[in-house]
């Protein structure tokens, strides 16, 4: 029988730990903290925050795998009413459709943009400077980076349409990711996956000598520390999180984006009630902040776009939390840069990544499963299946 090990008991931990488990594999996970979950983490108590706004997005191949297990579970659907009141800041106001010349950008038979080409320079010549900063800013949702229009074209013009998609592409678990990560550990606790928590791992030389491989699971930051690997970096972004609840009141906007400078906020409660106490909305923004600019900076920019969206808000806030997301947004790709060029899952000697800045596909977390599947396909010495090429990872 295969021994596998898995070092962090985030999404992509547990994809590593199920899949394994499921192939007949013996695996241990050991996860630092005293919950398993990661990034993927909803907060206990009255406000059921997630780090930072999250939807799960079912055009990915995790989807399917999460939904053949029965791991996805309640769905909370937006309620069409609440649907209609996204907002769009443009020009310093708000709006209920975007400028039209960037439709040009959505458009289906749009070209395939190029990866060697900034997606602003690319955009502007296809739909206008304004058109291009407008549909840059709007990836943010999907890219969260304070410029997505100094990225790869090919990057962002993937994540535009991701995000765009109609009907739209992104669901949320009823109660929170959560509840999610507790169905994936559970189906993990009953394929046998012994679990430790509180169990940091600081050197591969700590791990119980089962002779086995190795699946590091965590962020890019924590193995280049535990492999001792300096060239285990690639760019991310950088934001603040402002999490607040106030007491409710109708007409409020159900999300808004700013399409003036990368930034995106939303109402949870609009689908999801139990997300906060009765009466009260709870709400969540993550705004991309540049590498000289402050916590402050992005606060300041969620507030003005309270101040257009929800009215009174200051007087009615009941919670309020901020804070600073350093490199947990995922990998972002350079001009001249694919996922092909990050840092390989197969690190040799038995050890393999997985995570969401590292060589394998997708928006969001689907980076984090990708990895984990081709992380363990690896291990056990099989040629993966699915959207990986293994040679270039």
């Amino acid at each position: 029988m295969h021994r596998i090990t898995v070092i962090g008991g985030g999404l992509a931990g547990l994809t590593a730990a199920v899949t394994a488990a499921e192939a007949g594999a013996k695996v241990t996970v050991f996860e630092a903290h005293h919950t398993l979950g990661g990034r993927a983490r909803t907060a206990e108590g009255p406000y059921r925050t997630n780090d930072g706004p999250h939807a799960l997005y079912n055009g990915g191949p995790h989807w399917t795998w999460l939904k053949q297990r029965n791991l996805i579970g309640p769905l909370a659907p937006i309620p069409p009413l609440e649907a209609a009141r996204l907002r769009l800041r443009h020009q310093g106001g708000l709006r209920r459709t975007p400028p039209f010349a960037m439709l040009k950008l959505l458009r289906p038979g749009l070209q395939q943009a190029p990866v060697d080409v900034d997606f602003m320079t690319w955009a502007t010549g296809i739909a206008g400077e304004e058109a291009a900063r407008a549909a840059a800013s709007y990836s943010a949702v999907a890219v969260f980076h304070h410029d997505p229009g100094a990225l790869s074209a090919a990057f962002v013009q993937e994540r535009l349409r991701r995000a765009t998609k109609l009907p739209p592409e992104a669901h949320y678990p009823r109660g929170g990711w959560a509840n999610v990560i507790d169905r994936m550990a559970a189906r993990a606790w009953n394929l046998g996956v012994r679990m430790e928590t509180l169990s940091r791992v600081d050197t591969l030389d700590a791990l119980p000598a089962t002779g086995g491989p190795v699946v590091v699971a965590t962020s890019l930051d924590a193995a280049r520390r535990l492999l001792g690997d300096d060239s285990l970096t690639w760019t991310s972004g950088r934001t603040t999180l402002v999490d607040l609840a106030v007491r409710t009141r109708r007409g409020d906007a159900f999300a808004v984006c700013d399409l003036d400078s990368p930034g995106w906020l939303e109402r949870f409660t609009a689908q999801d009630r139990s997300l906060a106490p009765a009466g009260e909305q709870l709400i969540q923004c993550q705004l991309p902040i540049a590498p000289h600019e402050t916590k402050a900076d992005g606060v300041a920019r969620a507030e003005e776009l309270l101040d257009l969206a929800f009215e009174g808000w200051r007087g009615r806030v009941t919670w309020r939390r901020e804070a600073v997301a350093n490199g947990r947004t995922g990998a972002v790709d350079l001009p001249g840069t694919s996922w092909r060029d990050r840092p390989a899952i197969d690190r040799g000697d038995g050890v393999y990544l997985a995570g969401d800045q590292v060589a394998a596909p997708g928006v969001l977390s689907e980076v984090s499963f990708n990895s984990a599947l081709a992380a363990v396909s690896l291990a056990l010495g099989r040629r993966a299946t699915g959207p990986l090429d293994l040679k270039h990872a």
